[in-house]
């Protein structure tokens, strides 16, 4: 009798020591290095984004916060291994518009769901579309731009920074609305796809303006319209396409911070915390606007109905373009 009390009362210990264990394990979060994921190359708006994230979080949170760029099919690779990855706060994806694009066009390929493998954090910027053209088309108005495009279809091209990304998205809607014809030119990452429209092997995009606008403001590239409901305060005398007569016509992107599913609530809660804190302050904001970005914060379940809808939004305009992968 006395034996099995005893062992009773042991089991009773080892469970309450287990139960104090979780939250002081959880609180000692984050006890080493975060790796934050991107999908595209260095240099680009995810990336921007990425650091000046990990710059914050690692000061807020006293560990480094890492910026691993994982460049390639579209960001998916990347996309898998924080699926992949341990649910214990060390392995994050920054991850942007075209994550949720990615299901439209790689339903065949793709190891993880869009939604479902991942913990929304919180969104962190928005950038508006806007349509630039380099030295091999050196047009000065939208309107010029239209009627190089309609007069040789098929000749013209664009850049993106990959096949079925955002900027491939708002391409393919655009030639869609307008009646036209393109060629589209992927690459790994907006900074390769700017490199290029700069040295005129490529004549237009349709890039984030974080990834363009140091250029446009040194008149290395010649911004013709912006895919916004309204004109951006960065480029006041640029029109929008609805000015222009393309009506509907928006393409804003979002960069965001996701965790893999399944992530223990303490260190969620301690990650939009940060995201929070990083979004709302001045200097983030300003540093953001500098860029061509606008801070924004939307977390948790928000989030994660914005992700459901966009992933249903593209599948249909994937069906209705009949776009494809390359």
């Amino acid at each position: 009798m006395k034996t099995s009390e005893s062992l009773r009362c042991a089991a009773a210990a080892l469970g309450l020591m287990a139960a104090l264990a979780a939250p002081a394990q959880a609180q000692t979060w984050p006890a080493k290095p975060v790796r934050v994921l991107v999908g595209f190359s260095a240099g680009g708006p995810t990336d921007v984004v990425a650091r000046a994230f990990a710059d914050h979080a690692s000061r807020a949170l006293g560990q480094p916060f890492i910026v691993d760029n994982k460049p390639g099919a579209n960001t998916i690779l990347a996309a898998e291994a924080v699926a992949a990855a341990p649910a214990d706060g060390y392995t994050l994806l920054l991850g942007a518009t075209n994550h949720t694009m990615i299901p439209a066009l790689y339903s065949q390929r793709v190891k993880f769901d869009a939604v479902r493998s991942f913990a929304p954090v919180c969104s962190l910027a928005v950038s508006p579309t806007v349509l630039v053209v380099g030295p091999s088309m050196p047009l000065k108005s939208f309107a010029a731009f239209l009627q190089a495009v309609k007069a040789e279809p098929g000749k013209r091209t664009y850049a993106t920074p990959g096949s079925g990304s955002s900027g491939h998205f708002a391409s393919a809607h655009f030639t869609q609305l307008t009646g036209t014809s393109m060629n589209h030119i992927p690459y790994k990452g907006a900074a390769q796809a700017t490199t290029d429209l700069m040295g005129g092997q490529v004549d237009s995009s349709f890039a984030t303006l974080g990834s363009v606008l140091a250029q446009v403001q040194s008149g290395k590239l010649t911004a013709l319209a912006v895919a916004s409901p309204k004109r951006s305060a960065l480029l006041p005398n640029v029109p929008t396409f609805d000015e222009l007569g393309v009506k509907g016509y928006a393409a804003d992107a979002w960069y965001g911070l996701l965790a893999p599913a399944k992530t223990p609530p303490e260190v969620m809660a301690a990650l939009r915390r940060v995201a929070t804190e990083f979004a709302q302050a001045p200097a983030t904001q300003d540093k953001l606007r500098s860029l061509g970005m606008e801070a924004q914060n939307t977390c948790g379940d928000a989030l994660g109905a914005q992700l459901a809808r966009e992933v249903k939004l593209y599948g249909e305009l994937a069906r209705s373009l009949d776009l494809k992968t390359e």
